[in-house]
């Protein structure tokens, strides 16, 4: 647990890292989904790739994997949900961290190359909407959002531009005369993707006439990157600006950003670790590991490493420690029930 807290307490600088090279660490529990398997004495690598949001989570059960295990090579990256599973089916790496569930064409991608996986949902986040601290806008509805952030939005460079067409799909609006400068992830993102569907967008889009090929996208003309923690420097540096993250980013951007709530027709509900548990904030989220079957059919390491990664040190601490939401205790049993169903 010693190790744990010191992680808690450096998260802001773990979080800007995109490649870990994981070292020693200092949890006594060797994995196992009891806690207890002793892991001792492995070699090879492990290569994890994919959602920036499930990096810090997979970063640190490395590092704790690594302390017994220092001559198992843990790779973790984050460039994307996307990017992540186009290199998970090409047989490229071992584990694709995922904010969203694998997509129809990604599943055919990974067919196509006969890669055959195990999905593991391993914690809950919420897609967080942010602004300045200066900004009056309090709460966002499902009708503003799309106002902001959806087709028909493209070419907004004021907040007061989205007033009308909010109030068309049934937004509150009221939006002030300032800039509106919006930075989010990028289409390659899996928070991306999660954002567009628990938002609404889309069935928005296509009630006020969109082509449902170009329902399922956000506005084209804003500034997009893969990393969270430019998003939240973006959002630090301007008054009115406004943009979307993960929940534990937000968190550790701390009094810099001001997190929004959302309405999507039963009141506004602001993110919190107890609202994204229970479901009531609107965009609530599973985060996912896939796992290829085959290496972990073959791999003494990438067992053991699974095996500590769904165990209450990787489900509950380790989701804990980085600022995420731990499965309530059934659906923990459920990600341990599916892996032991499928090293069977």
């Amino acid at each position: 647990m010693v190790k744990l807290r010191r992680f808690a307490s450096i998260m802001a600088a773990a979080l800007a890292l995109t490649l870990v090279a994981a070292a020693c660490g200092g949890d006594d529990d060797g994995g196992g989904t009891d806690g207890g398997t002793d892991a001792t004495g492995l070699t090879g690598t492990i290569n994890v790739s994919g959602s920036s949001t499930v990096e810090p989570i997979s970063a640190l059960v490395a590092e704790l994997f690594n302390e017994d295990n220092p001559d198992v090579q843990i790779r973790v990256d984050g460039p994307g949900t996307g990017d992540g599973f186009e290199l998970f089916c090409a047989g490229d790496t071992d584990i694709s961290d995922a904010s969203r569930p694998i997509e129809d064409d990604e599943i055919a991608a990974c067919e196509d190359n006969g890669i055959e996986y195990v999905e593991l949902e391993v914690a809950l986040d919420g897609v967080t909407l942010m602004t300045s601290p200066a900004n009056a806008v309090e709460c966002l509805t499902s009708g503003d959002i799309y106002a902001l952030f959806g087709p028909e939005s493209e070419g907004f460079s004021n907040w007061a531009d989205a007033n009308d067409l909010a109030s068309q799909v049934g937004g509150q609006g009221g939006f002030p005369d300032a800039p509106l400068e919006i930075t989010a992830p990028g289409e390659e993102s899996g928070t991306y993707d999660a954002f567009v569907e628990l938002s609404g967008i889309p069935d928005i889009a296509v009630e006020n006439g969109i082509a449902e090929d170009d329902a399922e996208a956000l506005r084209k003309d804003y500034q997009a990157s893969p990393n969270d923690n430019v998003i939240i420097q973006a959002i630090e540096g301007s008054e009115t600006a406004l943009g979307f993250v993960g929940f534990a980013f937000a968190e550790t951007a701390g009094e810099g950003v001001k997190e929004l709530a959302v309405d999507a027709g039963d009141g506004c509900v602001a993110p919190s670790a107890e609202t994204i548990a229970d479901g009531s904030y609107p965009l609530s989220r599973s985060l996912f590991i896939y796992v290829n079957a085959t290496t972990l059919a073959e791999s003494d390491a990438l067992a053991a490493f699974v095996d500590l990664y769904v165990s209450d040190t990787g489900l509950t601490e380790a989701v804990e420690a980085v600022g995420y939401i731990p499965l309530p205790p059934d659906r923990q049993e459920g990600t341990r029930s599916t892996l032991g169903s499928a090293a069977a």
